[in-house]
């Protein structure tokens, strides 16, 4: 049974912190708790993996002569992505207590940069359709956005390495600050061209059709990306400066609860439902698969 100390009648408002504080505690320390969150975290992914799974086999029926678009690319790692932190928070006891501990950095911040890599996608296409809008060249965007992500692999892979030579504080801590740059520079993107392109819809005519619906679209999720991005960023900062907002334990299930919650599942959930919209099964001009 899991034991929650009640809030006494006459608590007064200097003794209100401690008892949040010790409840806190009993939480953090509880199993039962542990299992609960961890498990309901399991759920939750493996429900948004289930979504984006079902839409990628929609897409696919709808349009297959279309081959691999960047829609069904990106539902494709929606998949993966929510799929493996599934499994992740699914085995929560083996994972957290791995040995050595890199492996648990490897799996918990791996489907972090496989996020990234997914959703700027999405700034990657609304790159090409403002290039395009403005006649702009497009060829070196795809270029940019693979060396971009290649680049940011190989780190990661190597401060892995360095980890499992040498686990030290500082190498963890520059792990940590190069996953909140990251994140920060997704959160910049998503600002620059979702912004661009908010602004360069905003300018069509009125008349022009679809233009209120994908101004609501771009509006949203550039919205949505750049602040869990940004809150991805300042929490890991923060965990980096203080082993309490650590992440990466087992015994701060309400931390992670709220931190995935805030960071991947609901913004997934929302973009996947923003972006619901199958595509045209026939059309004349260029195909653009995201709408």
């Amino acid at each position: 049974m899991v034991r929650i100390r009640k809030i006494p009648l006459d608590l007064t408002l200097t003794e209100f912190p401690a008892l949040v504080s010790s409840w806190w505690d009993e939480v953090n320390e509880s199993t039962h708790w542990q299992d609960g969150i961890f498990y309901t975290l399991c759920a939750a992914y493996a429900l948004v993996s289930s979504i984006a799974l079902i839409q990628l086999i929609r897409i696919e029926l709808r349009v297959p002569e279309y081959g691999w678009t960047t829609q069904k690319v990106f539902h494709l790692m929606n998949v993966i992505v929510n799929g493996v932190r599934a499994v992740v928070f699914g085995f929560h006891k083996q994972v957290f207590l791995l040995h050595p501990k890199v492996l648990i950095f490897v799996l918990l911040d791996l489907p972090s940069l496989l996020f990234f890599s997914t959703y700027t996608l999405l700034a990657l296409f609304w790159a090409e359709i403002y290039h395009q809008a403005r006649s702009l060249p497009t060829d070196k965007l795809r270029i940019s956005y693979a060396a971009i992500n290649g680049v940011i692999y190989v780190i990661q892979v190597c401060i892995w390495l360095y980890l499992w030579i040498d686990d030290n504080s500082v190498v963890e801590f520059i792990g940590n600050a190069f996953i909140a740059a990251v994140s920060f520079i997704a959160a910049l993107g998503f600002l620059l061209y979702g912004g661009r392109l908010f602004f360069m819809l905003k300018r069509f005519p009125i008349e022009s059709k679809g233009r209120r619906k994908k101004l609501n679209e771009v509006g949203s999720v550039t919205a949505i990306c750049f602040t869990c991005f940004l809150i991805r960023c300042s929490v890991v900062v923060l965990s980096a400066f203080d082993s309490d907002a650590s992440l990466d334990v087992l015994d701060h299930p309400v931390l992670n609860l709220i931190y995935y919650m805030l960071v991947e599942i609901l913004p997934s959930a929302l973009v996947l439902y923003i972006l619901r919209k199958l595509p045209p099964k026939r059309i004349s001009a260029q195909y653009h698969p995201i709408r």
